[in-house]
């Protein structure tokens, strides 16, 4: 990986729409971080003396960027098998993530980052389309962090993602993170009594134990709770778990033809799909949607689409 050290204040891609100041700096990155290597290196910082971080109350105040990002076809391809969306020259709505994502673990895995990247839990995620987007054209990218706030079980903060055809913003995301804190008093505010009834299931599927290093593989999240029994047996999963964002893309897939040419669709991540597992998907005229255990009714996701 290489990068360009240069502060780069304003080059075309709006950063102030979500009404948060812009970042003190911009680091330009000339080719994707490796993500692999990003991993190894937030694994090693785990271990006591050999690059353990210290805590923070502030997040880095840094974006990073990579122009012209060009999709791979066969890429694009295995990411919509997996995922179950059709196979079309369009994107589907979260491909823009994957794409971003080896940005935000580089700014989440810097020594300047006051949490471990191993073991932050997403807990939500926010997609704007503003209009369709062409596999054809070369996407512009930028990822920061902000919004460091409390939470009832620790702290959380938002990763913002946009992406960019010839300075216009054609996709924006937020993806929530959770730092996991000891803390005083309720933790969550509810009694488990309290859930509400699943809504009726329109559709089931079943979810095997592939998905989760198929998914790894297309969207470079190596996360071992996804892919590994002993790894998810480390983090208190007993037994490997399904990417939430592989959740998402998989509404969004059953829920392909009737959406709106621009959305934003959002969703909150809830109890993990522990692999294999058979699920129940449910959606309503009014655009939520979620799944649920097809046995327990536990939920996994729930969601809205909202047209712009």
């Amino acid at each position: 990986m290489s990068e360009d050290p240069t502060t780069d204040p304003a080059d075309g891609t709006p950063g102030t729409k979500d009404g948060a100041p812009r970042p003190a700096g911009t680091l330009v990155l000339t080719s994707p971080p490796a993500v692999g290597a990003l991993y190894r290196q937030a694994a090693i910082g785990l271990v006591p003396g050999l690059g353990g971080r210290r805590g923070g109350d502030s997040l880095p105040g840094l974006e990073l960027r990579l122009r012209g990002v060009t999709v791979d076809r066969g890429h694009l391809a295995a990411y919509d098998r997996v995922c179950g969306f059709r196979l079309t020259d369009t994107l589907p709505a979260t491909y823009p993530h994957v794409l971003a994502f080896p940005l935000a673990m580089r700014l989440m895995s810097a020594p300047d980052f006051p949490f471990p990247l191993v073991g932050l839990v997403h807990v939500a995620n926010r997609v704007t389309v503003e209009r369709p987007v062409d596999a054809n054209e070369p996407l512009d990218l930028s990822v920061r962090a902000a919004d460091l706030r409390p939470h009832p079980r620790g702290r959380q903060f938002d990763v913002l993602a946009t992406a960019s055809v010839a300075g216009e913003v054609v996709w924006r995301g937020v993806s929530t993170y959770l730092r996991r804190e000891r803390t005083t008093g309720d933790r969550d505010g509810r009694d488990p009594g309290d859930r509400p009834a699943p809504p009726a299931a329109s559709g089931r599927f079943r979810v095997e134990p592939r998905v989760g290093t198929e998914y790894a593989r297309v969207s470079g999240d190596h996360n071992p709770i996804h892919t590994s029994r002993i790894g998810a047996r480390l983090f208190g999963f007993a037994r490997p778990i399904a990417h939430g964002m592989w959740s998402k893309a998989r509404c969004l897939a059953a829920l392909e033809g009737r959406l709106p040419d621009a959305y934003t669709v959002e969703a909150a991540f809830k109890l993990p799909i522990l692999l294999p597992a058979t699920v129940a998907f449910s959606a309503s005229p009014a655009w939520s949607f979620a799944l649920h255990d097809a046995r327990s009714g536990r939920p996994h996701l729930t969601g809205t689409v909202t047209p712009e």
